[in-house]
């Protein structure tokens, strides 16, 4: 697919933003440079009139399921009759993905004038240092939130937590998804230090919803909720349990994964999650009821989370970036028949390349190895080191490809029409892969 010509207004706010420190394209050297500036995110909001108070707000942290829980619940309170705002990242194919209202994308011409607004900002920032591209995106969208007129936001943490821009809300409900191995150059290398930087969204007294954690992760989760004072809920199978009490308050429905639009049996627990974050913003006056906890689920939409893209064969994009994420993707490609499964494969230098491999590659019939035009991407050779041990034979195919189209068309050259294609390891190929396959509409 031929990308479509931003407009001149429209790229040349884009490059602006791009034009500071960018951790999404470098990651940075070390947890202190990783330390977004919290003062200076919070003299940007001062100077645009405290926009982060104009509404409440829920915060979602962790490693794997955060979209997906940001969406289910952005679902749940619009199908609540709630104007809402909905702050992610990163986009798929349009950097107006990230600031959603109602969710519509922002429209470009918003973005040309909410960065010219900043752009006075930025230029008198010299004492607080310059800013990174995701703190100005941060402000923006909180400006625009604000402007909008919106009854409460849903903003999901960019990297970690404790020092991430959007930690400087102070929401009504926190949320903390599955925790595991992602980013240990910055977050550090245990899961307990992943977990404390995570755990850094938790505000005095507020109360925070957690997805079942591994052990060591809950427990530095816990303690801190503890020193916060914050009551700390866990999401489980039957309902919303408070830790360290025997009560559990059920679900107002019975969760199945036929009441999920999104792909992938993984979301079901993303669902507990979101419900339970919905049924503790009740007490602050949102009305949800069982019909909209319904509707939410069914109509929410997370493009490249295991979604089916193609048939004959299926093809199926995720952006499982870790072991964890990956195992779990190959318990749901279990699920969908097929004769052989077709892998594609290509993700980051900084991704731990060699769990990725040990779940996916050994159920395998062939793999195809690519990589994305993204700045941090993987050389296939470097795949190929973690991949070809783990072939499943010396008769599996393993094809390199430097590109997504080529990829697809040689997974497409093996494949029969009762066989799978899954195409993973990051977003960047997954967002590359829609557009090939014509998937992607919104694209600039």
């Amino acid at each position: 697919m031929t990308r479509r010509s931003a407009p001149p207004a429209y790229q040349a706010a884009l490059d602006y933003l791009y034009s500071f420190i960018n951790y999404e394209a470098k990651m940075p050297p070390s947890p202190e440079h990783a330390r977004f500036n919290l003062d200076r995110m919070r003299w940007l909001l001062g100077e645009l009139g405290e926009p982060h108070l104009c509404y409440p707000s829920v915060v979602v942290a962790g490693t794997k399921g955060k979209g997906s829980t940001c969406a289910m619940l952005e679902a749940i309170l619009r199908a609540s009759g709630n104007r809402t705002g909905l702050f992610t990242s990163p986009h798929l194919h349009s950097w107006r993905e990230r600031v959603q209202v109602d969710r519509r994308l922002i429209p470009q011409a918003d973005v040309v004038a909410y960065v010219d607004r900043l752009k006075p900002l930025v230029a008198r920032l010299a004492e607080h240092g310059q800013p990174t591209v995701f703190e100005l995106a941060t402000a923006l969208a909180l400006r625009y939130f604000a402007d909008q007129q919106i009854d409460i936001a849903v903003l999901e943490i960019g990297l970690g937590g404790r020092y991430d821009t959007v930690n400087v809300v102070t929401p009504l409900v926190s949320v903390i998804t599955p925790v595991s191995f992602d980013h240990m150059g910055v977050l550090g290398t245990t899961i307990e230090e992943i977990a404390a930087a995570k755990a850094g969204i938790i505000k005095p007294a507020v109360p925070i919803v957690v997805t079942p954690q591994w052990l060591a992760a809950e427990q530095v989760i816990a303690a801190e909720a503890r020193a916060q004072q914050a009551p700390l809920f866990r999401a489980e199978l039957d309902g919303l349990r408070r830790v360290d009490y025997s009560e559990i308050v059920p679900y107002p429905l019975a969760l199945q994964a036929e009441q999920i639009s999104l792909g992938g049996a993984y979301q079901l627990e993303n669902a507990r999650t979101a419900v339970g974050a919905a049924l503790l913003l009740r007490p602050h006056g949102f009305l949800i009821d069982e019909e909209h906890l319904r509707v939410g689920l069914q109509g929410a939409q997370w493009p490249g989370r295991f979604e089916i893209v193609a048939r004959d064969p299926t093809i199926v994009v995720d952006g499982a970036m870790n072991g964890a994420s990956a195992q779990r993707l190959r318990e749901s490609l279990a699920t969908l028949p097929h004769q052989r499964l077709i892998l594609i494969l290509g993700t980051s230098r900084d991704k731990d390349i060699a769990a990725l491999a040990r779940e996916l590659v050994p159920s395998a019939a062939a793999v195809v190895l690519t990589r994305s035009f993204h700045p941090r991407a993987a050389e296939v050779k470097l795949l190929a080191e973690h991949v070809r041990p783990l072939l499943a034979g010396p008769d599996v195919p393993l094809i390199f490809t430097d590109d997504i189209p080529p990829a697809i068309d040689a997974a497409r050259s093996l494949a029969g029409p009762d066989d799978l294609i899954c195409i993973t390891g990051s977003l960047f190929p997954v967002a590359a892969a829609r557009e090939a396959l014509g998937v992607a509409t919104e694209i600039d």
